[in-house]
């Protein structure tokens, strides 16, 4: 039977972990199984190397689902990223404020902040992807190589990009709300792994009724 609180789910493998046995950061939440691949990086150093800008003074959230497969390289690009647009200028004065005499409690009005990282379950994120502040992934999307995520993205929908936009989606309007309906992903392991066939067959038909 699978094992998702193990780190390294593969025999011989130190370049694929299951992400949410690697997370220190309260700020961000994983869900079972999801994976990261790094043949470039330590897998495990993915909350400096691939969490950006993420700043715990912001309060900003980034959530992945379960069965995610994040590829090398991919990145979560947070809000103290965004110099802010509504002022005259985009220099993050607040950032310096002893030497410009600026309340310390005002940092966060350096930047703009367009919200929390959702990434829903079954979403396969591309090499080198960048997510953006603020968007949301929708279960069973896949985000293309180096594609620029700047909006959200439907469920079981295909973009790439820069800025990504949608190629197609990955099933007819029909199938795609039965599998939100089904939520495999929350089944029990037994019960997955005794419909694996059912999953990895690509038809919805051998999936009704379980």
């Amino acid at each position: 039977m699978a094992n998702s609180e193990i780190l390294y789910p593969r025999t011989g493998d130190r370049q694929t972990i299951y992400l949410k046995n690697a997370i220190t950061d309260a700020g961000i939440t994983v869900g079972d199984y999801t994976m990261y691949n790094d043949f470039v990086n330590d897998p495990t150093g993915f909350e400096k190397n691939n969490v950006l800008y993420h700043y715990p003074i912001n309060h900003d959230k980034l959530v992945i689902g379960k069965f995610c497969s994040i590829a090398c390289g991919a990145k979560f690009l947070f809000n103290s990223a965004n110099h802010t647009m509504d002022s005259l200028s985009t220099y993050p004065f607040p950032l310096f404020f002893d030497e410009w005499e600026l309340e310390k409690t005002n940092i966060t009005e350096a930047w703009d902040n367009k919200g929390d990282i959702i990434v829903h379950n079954d979403v396969w994120i591309g090499y080198e992807a960048v997510i953006l502040a603020g968007v949301t992934i929708g279960d069973g999307a896949i985000i293309g190589t180096r594609a620029v995520v700047t909006k959200d993205v439907p469920p079981y929908t295909v973009v790439g990009g820069v800025p990504a936009k949608p190629i197609r989606k990955r099933f007819h309007d029909k199938t795609i709300t039965e599998l939100l309906k089904l939520k495999w992903w929350d089944w029990s392991e037994e019960k997955i792994s005794q419909n694996m066939k059912a999953i990895q067959s690509g038809n919805i038909e051998r999936m009704r009724g379980i």
